[in-house]
């Protein structure tokens, strides 16, 4: 079953549970899914529907930051029930082990200090949804200085 299919059957068995917070965040997915099929005239695949989800996770997780700085808590645990439900769609987190052996295998193939970019390039398509990017950016900085 792909990822688009799996996210329609998630919306109809939350509209059949009646549970409202789950199915206005599918909702609001699908609508982000059919915005971007529309802009770009494309069906899109997966890998497309991930980066859709892992854009939206990373967007509620800086408002957590805002509401808490702000001090509504209330506002943070929307957000945060979201992610909650974007999370679900993502593939399995990789361990940290292997996140960083792919991160030496990056830049022994850009290598180079100069390489961040290509290294980040490498890594997105081997890592997207699998590993967050922003930790992945320290560890090639790491590595990078080290080479």
């Amino acid at each position: 079953m792909s990822l688009k299919e799996q996210i329609v059957n998630d919306m109809k068995s939350a509209m059949r549970a009646k549970d409202a917070k789950r199915l206005g965040t599918i909702r609001m997915l699908t609508a982000a899914m059919k915005q971007k099929e529309v802009d770009e005239r494309i069906e899109l695949n997966d890998q497309q529907i991930l980066a859709i989800v892992e854009k939206m996770i990373k967007q509620r997780k800086d408002s957590i930051a805002q509401f808490e700085a702000g001090g509504r808590p209330d506002l943070a645990d929307n957000e945060k029930a979201e992610v909650e439900v974007l999370l679900a769609y993502m593939p399995a987190a990789l361990p940290m082990e292997e996140v960083e052996k792919a991160v030496a295998d990056a830049v022994r193939e850009a290598a180079g200090p100069q390489d961040m970019g290509k290294v980040m390039g490498v890594l997105k398509a081997r890592l997207a949804g699998r590993a967050d990017m922003s930790a992945v950016s320290a560890l090639v900085k790491k590595a990078l200085m080290k080479a």
